[in-house]
């Protein structure tokens, strides 16, 4: 047997300083909607707007000379000086000059973007209802709509001035990033195109040390099928720049059967089939020390990168971008292995100012 509860029923509510009961409210909250616009100054005063234009351009402007400044205070003050600035106290010079242009140039972009926006670009608000995350072509047709509308109203094309002071500041900030580049270290000029081996003539010629005896090298002691290490005479462990120098100076020999080297002008720079290459790899600088005596073949243990000896060090496979350079040799009047000259190409990796 079931029973229905009576339905319950909302007390009203009672005023007690009027002495009469209000009825209840279902939406005690409802939406006020938008407050109606107010237009801006800069709405309804050509010359208001004419001004916060002048204004925001003024703000790009000195974005780029503060830029111009960055690069100035880069090349101007020396690493080592020390100034005082109060109340900051003892600060580096450069330090302090770059910091102040690069944050001038970058708040007068941000300042002026906002400036901009507040004075000059539509400020209409309009509700949305919001929508499921995947708009249909109607949508997508109207967001495009509004983006036109709104590139219209802001005025950039109309604009000239803001336009182009935008533009020169946005494109003028980067270089503050470019100049800093420089700290990467000292220019390398022609280091990176010359070694160790370019004191080499024909009259007055470097001989070959072995790296493992650090004696000299005679033609008679590199057998066919053999790899072997030298390095120029004169470069020792010892020496405070050894590791920078042998970086570039080590070198690798090889003996081949003439009758086996395939690249003539390889056949030449070499003696008797002794053929003198450098032992960085082309690819990223590692030092090359695996070699194939039956196909002539040299690999690089860090990529694979692959050359072939016999026909003047090409790349047969891997990442190298280029063959091994190759340094010219003789033998002295007392059958020593000597080099005339320095390598054909830089050795190592390529680099943008390569010749």
């Amino acid at each position: 047997m079931s029973h229905e509860m009576p339905e319950e029923k909302l007390p009203e509510a009672h005023d007690a300083s009027q002495g009469h009961e209000v009825a209840p409210h279902s939406d005690p909250f409802a939406d006020p909607g938008l407050p109606a616009h107010e237009p801006r100054r800069t709405d309804i005063d050509e010359r208001a707007a004419k001004r916060a234009e002048r204004q925001v351009s003024l703000m790009f402007v000195v974005s780029m000379l503060a830029t111009i400044g960055f690069i100035a205070s880069y090349v101007i003050f020396p690493i080592d000086k020390i100034v005082f600035i109060f109340p900051i106290g003892h600060v580096s010079a450069l330090n302090f000059a770059l910091g102040l242009t690069l944050g001038v140039a970058l708040f007068c972009i941000g300042a002026g973007a906002v400036h901009w926006a507040r004075t000059l670009m539509s400020d209409h608000e309009l509700p949305a209802e919001r929508h499921p995350i995947e708009a249909d072509d109607e949508v997508r047709n109207d967001v495009i709509e509004q983006f036109k509308t709104g590139a219209a109203e802001s005025g950039f094309g109309r604009r000239k001035m803001i336009r182009n002071t935008l533009i020169g500041s946005m494109a003028l900030v980067p270089l503050s990033g470019v100049v800093l580049l420089r700290d990467l270290g000292p220019l390398p000029e022609k280091k990176l195109d010359h070694t160790g081996w370019q004191k080499a003539t024909p009259a007055n010629p470097i001989p070959l040390i072995n790296m493992n005896t650090n004696e000299p090298m005679k033609a008679e002691d590199i057998v066919i099928g053999s790899l072997t290490f030298a390095k120029p005479e004169g470069l020792e462990e010892s020496d405070e720049d050894f590791q920078q120098n042998i970086a570039k100076d080590a070198l690798m020999l090889v003996r081949i059967a003439p009758e086996d080297i395939k690249d003539k002008n390889s056949a030449e720079l070499g003696f008797g089939g002794i053929l003198a290459y450098s032992k960085i790899c082309t690819h990223v600088g590692c030092p090359i020390s695996l070699y194939e005596q039956q196909t002539h073949h040299a690999l690089c243990p860090c990529h694979q990168s692959t050359f072939d000896l016999a026909d003047g060090a090409r790349v047969i496979f891997g990442p190298a971008g280029h063959p091994l350079p190759q340094l010219k040799i003789t033998i002295d009047e007392k059958g020593f292995l000597v080099a005339t000259g320095d390598f054909d190409e830089p050795v190592g990796p390529s680099f943008w100012e390569r010749s």
